[in-house]
């Protein structure tokens, strides 16, 4: 019997191993998923290299942004009926989320509940949280997991659970189509940026707990990312390519919080 494949002490089946990454437009009519995924232009950046001078030009660059991410602008649609819970445990439509014609808001997808980097994104985004409120922008952090593993985060970190959602079966995280698998996720070069935050890794370490890791191990595979809407218009798309590669809230900030989106 082939044995087990161990990567940083955590240990995968040779099936989970050996099968390919799941295709995340699977779940989707072939039609609607072809809509969504977009070409990457070769030389375009997924977001905003810096302030702007003009909010003209930062607006600009973020919906370029979205494009290059091969994020469909349409995504919104499909997003919208994807069900996923509150830390709560209740079932909630994304579209219920926040004002479908007019609202602005952040969506930080998270890779999993257990992931150490994921609780130093979490910190730093709660820290943010009253810039969001006061630009009147929603702040959503969704996560792999089912919501008791949700709470904990929340609990420990602490993070404030009217913003924190579960995703257990991945279903937003395929939509998007996200990456996924082992490569990405352990020796992915962009990962290697953890280690200039390691002051901040090891504050939201303080009470940190591997038990909010999914039962479900194959879910630590998946990488996330973060998008910004106005309604159900992707002002602002980003896929995390390795683990702890994270977007920079300066950016996000440009979008929704200077940027007349109106």
């Amino acid at each position: 019997m082939a044995s087990s494949v161990s990567a940083q002490g955590l240990r995968f089946p040779p099936t989970l191993l050996a099968s390919p990454p799941p295709n995340p437009w699977s779940r989707l009519p072939s039609a609607r998923a072809a809509s969504l995924v977009r070409s990457p232009p070769a030389a375009a950046s997924v977001r905003s290299r810096g302030p702007a001078r003009r909010s003209g030009a930062v607006r600009s660059r973020a919906v370029a942004g979205a494009s290059a991410s091969g994020i469909g602008p349409d995504v919104g649609d499909v997003l919208g009926d994807v069900r996923i819970f509150t830390a709560a445990g209740e079932p909630v439509l994304f579209k219920d989320l926040w004002d479908q014609n007019e609202g602005v808001a952040v969506v930080a997808m998270l890779r999993h509940f257990g992931c150490i980097c994921c609780w130093e994104f979490a910190s730093a985004l709660k820290e943010s949280k009253p810039k969001f409120d006061s630009a009147g922008v929603k702040l959503i952090a969704v996560g792999v997991g089912t919501p008791d593993k949700a709470r904990i985060l929340a609990e420990r970190l602490p993070f404030p659970m009217d913003c924190l959602y579960a995703d257990p079966d991945r279903k937003s995280y395929d939509v998007l189509g996200l990456y996924y698998g082992l490569g990405r996720t352990f020796f992915n070069p962009a990962s290697a940026k953890v280690f200039s935050r390691f002051d901040s890794i090891q504050k939201a370490a303080k009470n940190y707990t591997i038990g909010a890791t999914p039962d479900d191990r194959s879910s630590v595979l998946q990488q996330g990312g973060m998008l910004v809407f106005k309604g159900k218009q992707l002002l602002y798309a980003r896929k995390d390519e390795g683990t702890g590669d994270h977007a920079p809230l300066d950016d996000i900030f440009d979008v929704c919080c200077k940027v007349p989106v109106s």
